[in-house]
């Protein structure tokens, strides 16, 4: 393995852990504290502030994320091609990726679609029904990028035991008790 390999993956897993770990944020900490404002205009402004100072660190961190994944899949382009468990593990990794991407971007613009009808809605109240319908869609919406991410954690720690050598000392007792 080379040093730049090496930095590939640490790019690619920390791209990953950032991109997972924002969005577990907002969902577990920012959208929840920003309910505690006093009136929808004013929980909209918290959220939004909180939003807009993390999306340049996500969108970094989302495009390093798929640059290196593209990087990682040429560099083990042979594997990629001639090893089938690891053929249909990248291809279900893609599918996530393009499901988390998509994601994040529903996210995004609904969220920017929900600050603008709160803001009708306080000057209208009749657009109000409008606005229930994008914070309805925002509670699951907030969850499907954590979920998607942590998918492909769980993707890549697969990917990762694909690679090992002989079992590690957790395999051990295993082996030693299929041999008796």
């Amino acid at each position: 393995m080379t040093v730049f390999s090496t930095a590939v993956r640490a790019t690619h897993l920390v791209t990953n852990a950032a991109w997972f770990g924002g969005s577990l944020m907002g969902a577990v900490g920012l959208n929840p504290a920003a309910r505690e404002g006093d009136d929808d205009t004013e929980r909209a402004q918290i959220s939004d502030r909180g939003w807009t100072a993390w999306g340049p660190v996500q969108g970094g961190a989302i495009g390093l994320h798929v640059l290196s994944g593209l990087a990682i899949v040429a560099d083990n382009r042979r594997r990629t091609l001639a090893h089938p468990p690891t053929t249909a593990a990248v291809v279900l990794k893609t599918a996530l990726t393009g499901a988390a991407l998509a994601a994040s971007a529903a996210a995004y613009l609904n969220g920017a679609r929900l600050g603008r009808a709160q803001e009708a809605a306080a000057k209208d109240p009749a657009a109000s029904a409008r606005k229930d319908e994008l914070v309805q869609r925002m509670r699951w919406l907030q969850w499907a990028t954590p979920v998607t991410t942590a998918g492909l954690l769980v993707l890549d720690a697969y990917l990762g035991e694909q690679q090992r050598g002989p079992a590690g000392l957790l395999d051990r007792p295993m082996s030693l008790l299929r041999r008796r």
